[in-house]
């Protein structure tokens, strides 16, 4: 189903799949796999099974069925391009995103080749925004370079959880930059240098950026709750979109 989502960077989540497995360290403390069992606990639609891979056709007209103009993060719960999932679902994913022209989708994946393979003989809806996640550097720095093959408006990054230094990284043809750390009991912590470091690269490459969280540890290095700060970097919220520094009309 869809719903309203508490994450900064969209309006509502709408999960025609749900289920995940993990590739790479970034998935080690994954929100979707303890919401999953907290929902199946529940007794939530979908859940049944908690966090196996699931296709729920049913899900798939729900955006067609709103019709005033909303930013969707698709498959919050899962992964699009999960090498599960065929091609032929994706493609009516896709239908869906290209017939409902008002909303803006978000589409955040960790199979950035298939995500690549997939689109070199398929146009991309110009409403919908892809990304990939980078998380470090071995696992997600190699990600950009199959989002770049991406004929997509939008082409953005999710550098959470950020668990070391990236490095430095080519932000060609990359419109938009999510960072954030890692939340929950074992979360492991982000470092400001690793931080500042891709906001000063966003800045001096051009591409937007959008500080998501602190998560569970604070700039002092020590664990911490949520707080009001959590969304502080040198004394400033910074929600840039990419509609501030690209045009997407």
């Amino acid at each position: 189903m869809s719903t309203t989502s508490k994450i900064e960077w969209t309006e509502q989540t709408w999960n025609p799949a749900v289920g995940c497995t993990k590739i790479s360290p970034g998935c080690k403390n994954c929100y979707a796999e303890t919401m999953a069992r907290r929902l199946q606990a529940m007794g939530a639609p979908g859940y049944e099974r908690g966090f196996e891979l699931q296709l729920l056709p049913q899900r798939l007209d729900e955006p067609a069925k709103r019709k005033k103009p909303t930013t969707y993060f698709v498959n919050s719960m899962s992964d699009l391009f999960h090498d599960r999932i065929p091609d032929a679902y994706i493609e009516q994913v896709f239908a869906t995103i290209a017939r409902t022209p008002q909303h803006t989708y978000q589409v955040l994946t960790k199979r950035a080749a298939r995500l690549a393979r997939f689109f070199r003989t398929r146009a991309v809806p110009p409403n919908a925004w892809l990304g990939v996640s980078v998380e470090n550097r071995k696992h997600g720095v190699p990600r950009i370079d199959h989002l770049r093959e991406v004929p997509a408006r939008i082409r953005f990054l999710s550098v959470e959880p950020l668990i070391e230094d990236v490095g430095q990284l080519d932000l060609t043809g990359i419109h938009w930059v999510i960072v954030g750390g890692e939340s929950g009991p074992k979360a492991r912590p982000m470092k400001l240098e690793w931080l500042e470091s891709v906001r000063l690269q966003c800045e001096a490459q051009k591409s937007a950026f959008f500080f998501k969280q602190w998560g569970g540890w604070g700039v002092d290095g020590k664990r911490r709750a949520k707080s009001a700060n959590g969304r502080l970097l040198n004394g400033r919220i910074w929600d840039e979109m990419p509609s501030s520094l690209v045009d997407v009309a």
